[in-house]
């Protein structure tokens, strides 16, 4: 007699990945920090090139020492993050927030010019954009909670898959649980 994989398992379904798994996963794709890790290597003059960064010759005027570029980078972190992707903040909270990160990066840049290997004013204003534009757009990214809906639209899709499973089970011909 030809015995099926669930009478194996004594009538039990391979468990589905839990709502909590599922959230996980979204967040994990999301990963707002590649961005932060991105412009950390842009701002030490290197380039994605056959997939390993490369410095770049002809961006050494613009670079930072390793240490401005991590110390920058380090600091956007703070709003680069998967919480942040999903929070909920007002046009009032958002614009505080990336002028206290710019007011902090602007006071390091100017405390460590010579550490950060900033010769002049056009690299600290080049820095100030970069932290500006990065942070405004982290912060703004949640709006309209579109992370949000797509995280509870995908645990919402899981949810109505397994129930839909739980209601295919029943009673075979020969009376065994499919």
């Amino acid at each position: 007699m030809e015995e099926r994989y669930d009478d194996m398992n004594y009538g039990m379904s391979v468990p589905m990945p839990s709502m909590k798994d599922s959230k996980a996963d979204l967040l994990e794709k999301i990963n707002p920090t590649a961005i932060v890790e991105e412009i950390r290597q842009r701002l030490m003059g290197r380039e994605l090139i056959n997939g390993e960064w490369t410095f770049i010759p002809e961006l050494a005027d613009r670079a930072l020492t390793k240490k401005g570029a991590f110390d920058i980078a380090n600091l956007m972190l703070s709003v680069s993050s998967q919480n942040v992707s999903i929070s909920k903040l007002d046009d009032k909270d958002i614009r505080n927030r990336t002028m206290n990160v710019l007011k902090t990066a602007m006071r390091m840049c100017l405390k460590n010019w010579r550490e950060y290997g900033i010769n002049g004013t056009d690299q600290f204003f080049f820095v100030k954009e970069i932290v500006v534009s990065n942070t405004f757009i982290t912060l703004k990214q949640p709006e309209g909670e579109g992370i949000r809906k797509l995280i509870m639209g995908t645990i919402s899709e899981q949810n109505l898959k397994s129930e839909a499973k739980e209601q295919r089970r029943g009673f075979s011909l020969f009376n065994r649980w499919k």
